[in-house]
């Protein structure tokens, strides 16, 4: 072949090339037969290397099956007691015991303190003395008062002096009736100095020290808190285009939305909750409207405080797809999937989600039902690829439960 030549620059000792006519034939002659021969050895390249069709990528397939999905809402919510109380001194004095410990659960009227009863005791008795001599004084006007009745119907005496005998009867009366008041806020303020719980609930903190000089009406008065758990409350807020997904446009107390709770270690709370408050309006501000859920909470397993993840089951899409979101692509045209034609060959599908169902998506529109998802080994896939299906283990066990 030509490549065997070597051309080199001409040189004095060298002989020059033939330049008769029988010479040039014979080189035309060897060119022709080597580039015959380089067209040939080409060929059977090119042959060896033909375009033959690419390997199938195996990859598991999954049919697409309508079902009814459910819409579910989370958002993040912080527990509060459903009463939260500030326990404070209705008298002032000395505080003398505390009789609950500090974060103890505690049934209304349990008692928490104990104020220095004595001074309250004696203005109690003090109160009585005067009641007493009320009475006394009630009887002794009352019985003046009958005598000059009679005198005064005789005219042994002027209209006056019984007028008078009257009128001291009736100011003793009221006098009594002021006495057997003061006798009742005694005893209210005695009973002032035993502090008992005014809810059933959580006791939290003590704010004064045993020994310390409580004075009512000031900042001094209040002694611990006390909030009430169970029921519990949740208090938390939804945006404006998930309340978009719900009938109506809002949350609304009473209409029966299913209301769960995911705690902090992503455990699901057993028992279910009832909205009890929805704001009327939307927060202009954060575009949200506040919400809040009640729930049983007999082993207070729900804290004041606490954060959670609140769901709420708010109606369903009807014939929709659920696909693993690692199936789920996106481009400039939005979410796209890879289905399987009739050849077993990769076709990208444009398709319309909504939004995430546990490790899926929920696709509204796009997918046919029996049509074949492509769900793994996808960054191998292209339009047009032969692909070898494979079952799809996940989604046989899903249907078997």
């Amino acid at each position: 072949m030509l490549a065997g030549f070597q051309y080199k620059r001409s040189h004095p000792r060298m002989p020059s090339l033939p330049t008769s006519t029988a010479a040039a034939s014979a080189l035309a002659v060897l060119l022709a037969a080597s580039l015959a021969a380089c067209d040939r050895g080409d060929s059977a390249a090119r042959a060896a290397q033909g375009p033959g069709a690419p390997a199938a990528v195996a990859a598991r397939v999954r049919e697409a099956a309508p079902q009814n999905v459910p819409i579910v809402l989370e958002a993040v919510g912080q527990v509060q007691g459903s009463k939260e109380v500030e326990v404070r001194a209705r008298v002032s004095g000395i505080l003398l015991k505390q009789l609950y410990k500090e974060g103890q659960l505690v049934k209304e009227g349990a008692p928490l303190f104990q104020i220095d009863p004595a001074p309250y005791e004696i203005a109690l008795a003090q109160a009585q003395a005067q009641l007493a001599q009320e009475r006394a004084r009630q009887e002794q006007t009352g019985r003046e008062a009958s005598r000059l009745k009679d005198l005064a119907q005789e005219r042994a005496i002027s209209q006056k002096e019984f007028d008078d005998a009257v009128s001291a009867q009736k100011l003793s009366a009221a006098t009594l009736q002021a006495a057997e008041a003061n006798v009742r806020q005694a005893q209210l303020n005695l009973s002032y100095t035993h502090v008992t719980a005014p809810v059933s609930g959580v006791t939290g903190r003590i704010a004064r020290s045993e020994g310390s000089l409580i004075t009512a009406g000031q900042d001094s008065s209040l002694l611990t808190t006390l909030i009430q758990v169970e029921p519990a409350w949740v208090r938390f807020s939804l945006s404006d285009s998930d309340l978009a997904k719900v009938a109506g446009g809002k949350l609304t107390p009473g209409a029966g939305q299913n209301i769960r709770l995911v705690l902090p270690d992503e455990s699901l709370y057993p028992l279910t909750g009832r909205l009890n408050f929805a704001a009327t309006q939307i927060d202009s501000r954060l575009a949200t409207q506040e919400l809040r859920a009640e729930f049983d909470n007999p082993r207070v397993r729900l804290l004041p405080g606490q954060f959670v993840r609140v769901r709420i089951t708010a109606g369903e899409y009807r014939n929709a797809f659920l696909v693993p979101q690692t199936a789920v692509f996106q481009n400039e045209k939005g979410h796209f999937l890879f289905v399987l034609d009739g050849e077993n060959k990769a076709a990208i599908r444009q398709v319309q989600t909504g939004e995430w169902n546990g490790q899926n998506w929920v696709v509204l529109a796009g997918l046919q039902a029996g049509e074949r998802i492509v769900v793994d080994n996808l960054l191998k896939l292209r339009p047009g690829v032969p692909v070898s299906p494979q079952p799809d283990d996940a989604a046989q066990a899903a249907k078997s439960k």
